[in-house]
Formats: structure tokens, C-alpha cells, sequence
């Protein structure tokens, strides 16, 4: 599987954005990547860094919708897999969510963040419901993906379930901001995640100057042993393209050994 991580920054102007990310999808599908993603709100500003929101909804859409569509007709034209991330709108409700796009232009399904944070310049609370998609595993043509919304990467318990589900990759759009936490400790978090679990891990970071938050770009991929295997420069316009060996998810430490041994029936009994 050749994974593309598309780091762009994002300007007032979405339908700008989105055409940014139609060319820059059509670029990676053109230079061999099976799946191609996009970080967290890829096409519009982050509105969660504004309090107390007037009318959010103003601003989400439906998926199926106009971005999902346009994505669906590059992911059937090239024979990819496309992972999006977009506000959206679902009758009064709004998500953080992730469709995912199979290589027929049709949605396998779409992840919704289920864990939603609140602090200075992430009021996202007071803008998104919490999802209620569980953790799904989507069968690809290239291998078996999973969701991991930002936020919810802080979790083992979801990071736990897609592993249970059967990802050997799981993506994670992110809106991470320079400085928001301690040097390298969001990279070992992945890679513990990845190490623990047994699978490819992949996060797309935005990358750009906002008016209250400076997005940090960074993405990388880690293998299933927890090691960084590429990585995107730190507040640049890139994609990063990685190859990746599924065969090393059958023999990592998580698929002969973790995940062998765990023992769910007393874990009910410890944890709330």
C-alpha cells in the first residue's frame, strides 16, 4: 500500500481550499498512492478556535455533499482510496467526521469524533455532537483502515477497538498546533499506539499561521513496531508518500503476543 499524507494549509476561502485538495490528490493519485489523506477540517479554517459560536452549522455539510462528491469522482477516475475529514451536518447534529471513499467513488462509511475536547482555541464542544459510529474498520481494496479523529487518538480504549476490529492502518486527521503539548510527546503516543496495537499508523497534520493557532504540520507514519518510517517537514506544503508492507501487521509484537494474551473477561470488571 502506498499511503499519501496531503499537509496543506487552509485560507478563509473554502472552495479554494478544496480545489487545492482536488489537485493535490489528483497529483498523488498520478504518482502511485493507493490511499490518499487528508488532515483534520482539510478545507476549511478551524473554526473551534472561535468561542461561543453564533450559528456553527453554517458552516457543515452533508455527506454525501459537494466535497464528498467531488473526492468520488478522482477516488473512481485513479483506483484510489480517498480518507477526507469535513464538518458535517446531519439534520441538527454536526460532526467531526471521515468519510472514506472506495476506489469505486462509492462511501465505504464515515468515522465520527466520539471524544470531544473543550480549552483555549479547541472549543470544539460548543461545535460538534460526539459521534455515534463506534470504531469502524473499513475493507479497502488495499488493506483494512480505520478512523482516528484527533481527539480521540488520546484514548487506548479507541485505539484499542480498532485493532480488536482488524485495521492494519488507521489514519488520524489532526489540527495540531506548535507547542499545544510537550516535545514529542503526541509522536510517542502514536507510535505506543501503533507498537501496542499492531498496525500502520498515519497522521495528517494541517500545516499553516490561523489567527489565534499555528498548525504545525509534522505528519508521519509509524509501522507496526513503532518506529517512524516518514515524516513531512515542520510548517510545510507537502505530501508525504510512504510505502507500506502489510505483512509486517501478521508479525508484529501486537498480533503475536498482545493481543494473544489479553484477557477482556477481567477488564470489564476495572474499567467504567
Amino acid at each position: 500500500m502506498k499511503l499519501a499524507l496531503i499537509q496543506q494549509s487552509c485560507s478563509e476561502d473554502k472552495s479554494a481550499n478544496v480545489e487545492r485538495g482536488l489537485k493535490s490528490a489528483r497529483e498523488a493519485a498520478k504518482k502511485g498512492a493507493d490511499v490518499i489523506c487528508f488532515a483534520e477540517l482539510a478545507f476549511e479554517p478551524f473554526y473551534p478556535q472561535y468561542k461561543d459560536p453564533k450559528d456553527p452549522g453554517q458552516h457543515a455539510e452533508p455527506i454525501p455533499g459537494n466535497i464528498t462528491e467531488s473526492f468520488s469522482r478522482i477516488a473512481k477516475e485513479f483506483g484510489v482510496v480517498i480518507v477526507l475529514n469535513l464538518y458535517e451536518k446531519d439534520g441538527d447534529d454536526l460532526y467531526d467526521s471521515s468519510p472514506v471513499i472506495n476506489t469505486d467513488g462509492s462511501i465505504l462509511g464515515t468515522t465520527r469524533m466520539v471524544h470531544i475536547t473543550d480549552y483555549a482555541c479547541f472549543y470544539e464542544q460548543a461545535y460538534y455532537t460526539p459521534g455515534n459510529n463506534g470504531a469502524p474498520v473499513f475493507d479497502t481494496p488495499f488493506g483494512k483502515i480505520g478512523v482516528a479523529i484527533c481527539y480521540d487518538r488520546h484514548y487506548p480504549e479507541y485505539m484499542r477497538a480498532l485493532a480488536i476490529a482488524g485495521a492494519e492502518v488507521v489514519v488520524i486527521p489532526q489540527a495540531g498546533s506548535v507547542g499545544e503539548w510537550p516535545e514529542g510527546l503526541y509522536e510517542a503516543e502514536v507510535r505506543t499506539a501503533a507498537f501496542q496495537n499492531g498496525y500502520f499508523t498515519a497522521l495528517c497534520n494541517r500545516v499553516g499561521e490561523e489567527p489565534k493557532l499555528t498548525f504545525a504540520g509534522e505528519s508521519f507514519v509509524c509501522d507496526p513496531d513503532g518506529k517512524v518510517i516518514a515524516r513531512a517537514g515542520t510548517g510545510t506544503e507537502e505530501i508525504l508518500y510512504c510505502d507500506v508492507d502489510l505483512e509486517e501487521v501478521k508479525t508484529s509484537h501486537a498480533k503475536r503476543l498482545f493481543l494473544r494474551d489479553r484477557r477482556p473477561e477481567l477488564y470489564k470488571d476495572w474499567i467504567g
